[in-house]
């Protein structure tokens, strides 16, 4: 599927911003599953500076600096990215994955054990806290001998019909167990409390940003979060033990979307992966001037096929 995205960002200030520098997270990746056609990253005020870096987790951001007073802001990011249905739990010669508490054991901190990346979301982040309460909550899905993806497909399920979907009961800043406590909140409460959950009990898991098909085909329910950046859970999943005893170390994260209970597919697109959202939030900035400020986003993803007949 060819997808067409386009996020634009528009601040209104008052007064005016004398000065600013800003960071965005607009630049798709290209993974299994997907891969960025094209991007463009339009600014207006034109920026004195401007350029792109990978960060620690391997996602584009892009630095732009404004230096002249301006009472508006906008921003617009235009991507082409092709995307294929990946579900490799149901790929032929797909090995068995392992059980969650073998993965948990796999983790375990031993001296003199190899160094494995994903041991980095193990740990408590800004927006996710380790805490009882998540452990308690995940619990029931994690059942002794129980393959990790099934474990977390029934977690995925748990917090979908735990939380209710609300717009504006929650922020961007929102911790995930008061969004927890709450029982309300949006796509990015959903995705941070399946992450705390897998961390509380021992397993890697990160924050993935993207979006959502904005009009789905004919006779396919329209998804939550879809005129919006939307935000998932991703689990570190390695393959079964060997007959020798030793679990493989090949591994593959496996992405959840409990927001809309189902495994992402190609109807979804990923911009950036982190330990939560600060990592990976589209924009943010320091600013001189500027108090009061109105935000108006807006996204749209649709099929090239669709977009050329605009």
């Amino acid at each position: 599927m060819l997808l067409r995205v386009v996020h634009e960002t528009r601040y209104r200030y008052s007064p005016m911003v004398v000065n600013a520098h800003h960071v965005v997270h607009l630049k798709p990746a290209s993974r299994q599953g997907q891969t960025l056609l094209s991007h463009s990253l339009n600014v207006d005020p034109a920026p004195v500076q401007q350029r792109e870096a990978q960060d620690v987790y391997g996602n584009t951001r892009t630095y732009f600096s404004l230096q002249s007073a301006h009472e508006n802001l906008t921003v617009v990011a235009e991507s082409l990215v092709s995307t294929t249905p990946v579900n490799p739990l149901q790929s032929e010669g797909m090995p068995a994955m392992a059980a969650w508490d073998q993965v948990r054991e796999q983790f375990r901190y031993r001296a003199g054990v190899a160094y494995d990346s994903a041991s980095e979301f193990l740990f408590a982040s800004p927006y996710v806290p380790r805490d009882d309460a998540f452990v308690e909550f995940a619990r029931p899905s994690f059942v002794a001998g129980r393959p990790l993806p099934e474990a977390a497909y029934d977690l995925m399920g748990r917090i979908h019909t735990h939380m209710q979907y609300e717009a504006e009961i929650t922020e961007v800043n929102t911790p995930a167990l008061e969004a927890l406590h709450l029982g309300k909140g949006v796509c990015q409460d959903f995705a941070h409390i399946m992450v705390a959950c897998c961390r509380a009990m021992g397993l890697p898991a990160r924050y993935v940003s993207g979006y959502l098909l904005t009009n789905p085909p004919p006779g396919q329910p329209r998804l939550i979060g879809s005129d919006a950046s939307h935000a998932w859970a991703s689990v570190y999943c390695p393959a079964a033990a060997s007959e020798g005893g030793m679990a493989a170390a090949a591994g593959q994260w496996l992405d959840f979307d409990p927001t809309n209970n189902r495994a992402p597919g190609e109807d979804y697109v990923t911009l950036a992966t982190g330990r939560d959202f600060l990592d990976v939030s589209p924009m943010r900035g320091v600013i001189r001037g500027g108090t009061h400020h109105v935000l108006d986003v807006a996204v749209t993803v649709e099929p090239v096929e669709a977009a050329a007949q605009v």
